[in-house]
């Protein structure tokens, strides 16, 4: 049955990127156009600035070529962007069904539709928003390119506390049920989880290198990228539950016959 799970996961992880990508192409790639406008804009005017042949009395003939794109910025927005996002979404969904697997009747006695939504709201909520509020993506033209590998390490160190946190809040919770009631439990581990985080995000590296971005392109750049993650959560969980339940129901059927 595990496998089939797996299979399940990946297809709903594939549904689930297909969906995100649509969302991101109408949504994101606007603000990520608008984005490689300045970063063009700016480093034409630095060049014209510090190019001693764009002063008066320079003439060197024809102008400079520009360099041939290896993969042109229609290819990226549309091809591009659905193999990359359906690959992740893929692969997010067969780890999704392995975390299925565990929590599926240890933790709450929920339907398989709903163990799996709550699945992807939490996985929403601690692999993504949380890590995005600490350090949350920029489109182009914003930040320094000698920062991009310490920039992409705190961020992906965030991702690993706040999901080691949060399964640690999770064990801790379902230990304190049986003395103070699941509410208070999970209310408790929640709460710890917050505070454990938030102290983290105070002590780790603060990144700031936005300078004179345009803040409504940043803005509208950010908030794609919060729904497109959405997206693709929710569609994962509600498409992996309704496959879910038709398998484990099979199986319920057989064991029963």
């Amino acid at each position: 049955m595990m496998r089939t799970l797996l299979v399940r996961g990946m297809l709903a992880g594939l549904i689930a990127g297909v969906l995100a990508t649509l969302f991101a192409y109408f949504f994101g790639e606007p603000s990520i156009n608008a984005a490689i406008g300045i970063e063009e804009a700016g480093s034409a005017a630095h060049s014209h600035t510090h190019d001693p042949a764009a002063a008066p009395g320079h003439d060197h003939g024809a102008a400079a070529e520009p360099e041939e794109e290896l993969v042109s910025r229609d290819v990226q927005s549309t091809l591009g962007l659905l193999v990359a996002v359906g690959v992740y979404g893929t692969a997010i969904g067969g780890l999704f069904s392995l975390a299925f697997a565990f929590v599926y009747g240890r933790v709450g006695r929920l339907r398989p539709r709903l163990t799996a939504a709550a699945l992807g709201a939490f996985a929403f909520a601690v692999v993504f928003l949380v890590p995005f509020l600490k350090y949350p993506g920029n489109p182009p033209a914003v930040g320094k390119p000698e920062t991009i590998g310490e920039r992409t390490g705190l961020y992906f160190g965030f991702v690993a506390l706040s999901l080691v946190v949060a399964v640690l809040a999770l064990v801790l919770s379902r230990k304190l049920a049986a003395r103070l009631g699941g509410w208070t439990a999970g209310l408790l581990g929640v709460a710890g989880y917050v505070v454990v985080l938030a102290l983290c995000s105070w002590l780790m590296p603060v990144i700031d290198e936005v300078g004179d971005f345009p803040a409504s392109t940043l803005w509208t750049f950010r908030v794609s990228s919060i729904g497109t993650q959405l997206v693709l959560w929710t569609a994962l969980g509600l498409t992996f539950g309704a496959l879910a339940e038709r398998v484990l129901a099979k199986k319920a059927v057989a064991a029963a016959a």
